[in-house]
C-alpha cells in the first residue's frame, strides 16, 4: 500500500498514470471537493466514488479557490494538509489540485468514466454537468444522505468554546 504523501500528484503525472490505467482498462472515477476537516461524510462519499470504478482520482480544491467558495476563515486547514488527509483514505488512489471554481476543465483534461458528487447535489445541480454530458461522462451521485456539514461541525465547535 502507498503512502497518503505519495498519492499527492501533479497533472502531468496524474495524466502519465491515468494512461496506463486506461491501457490495462481500468475504469477512471474524478470526485472533488475542498475537505476541510475531513469527516465521516467526505469518507462516506469518496468509498462511494471508489465503488463507481477502479481507480479514484480526487480534485481538491486549492486555498485560493476554497476561500472564494466557502468566504472568510475558511479553509480552516491548508491544502497541503487537506491534500494528505484525502490521500490518506483508503479508497483515493490520487490527490490532484486544482484552483478553478469547478471541475470542468479538469474533467476536459483527465477524461474520467464518471464524475462522482455527492448527495447534496443532484443530476440537475452538478455544476459540471453540461462539460460532463459534452464528454460522454457518466454522473453518479454517491454517498449517504447529507447530515454531515463542515460548516455545522465548525459552528458546534465555536459555540462550545463560547
Amino acid at each position: 500500500m502507498r503512502r497518503a504523501a505519495e498519492k499527492i500528484v501533479t497533472r502531468k503525472v496524474l495524466l502519465d498514470r491515468l494512461a496506463e490505467h486506461r491501457r490495462l482498462g481500468q475504469r477512471i472515477v474524478l470526485a472533488n471537493g475542498i475537505f476541510d476537516m475531513l469527516h465521516v461524510g467526505h469518507v462516506r462519499y469518496l468509498e462511494g466514488a471508489r465503488r463507481e470504478g477502479d481507480v479514484l482520482v480526487v480534485a481538491l480544491n486549492s486555498d485560493n479557490s476554497a476561500r472564494i467558495l466557502k468566504g472568510p476563515g475558511r479553509p480552516i486547514l491548508p491544502e497541503e494538509a487537506r491534500a494528505q488527509l484525502v490521500a490518506a483514505v483508503r479508497a483515493v488512489d490520487y490527490v490532484v489540485l486544482f484552483s478553478s471554481l469547478d471541475v470542468g476543465e479538469l474533467l476536459a483534461e483527465i477524461h474520467p468514466d464518471v464524475h462522482a458528487k455527492g448527495t447534496d447535489y443532484t443530476a440537475e445541480t452538478v455544476p459540471e454537468r453540461d462539460v460532463a454530458a459534452r464528454l460522454g461522462i457518466r454522473v453518479a451521485i454517491v454517498g449517504d444522505p447529507k447530515h454531515h456539514s463542515t460548516r455545522e461541525l465548525l459552528a458546534r465547535i465555536r459555540s462550545s468554546n463560547g
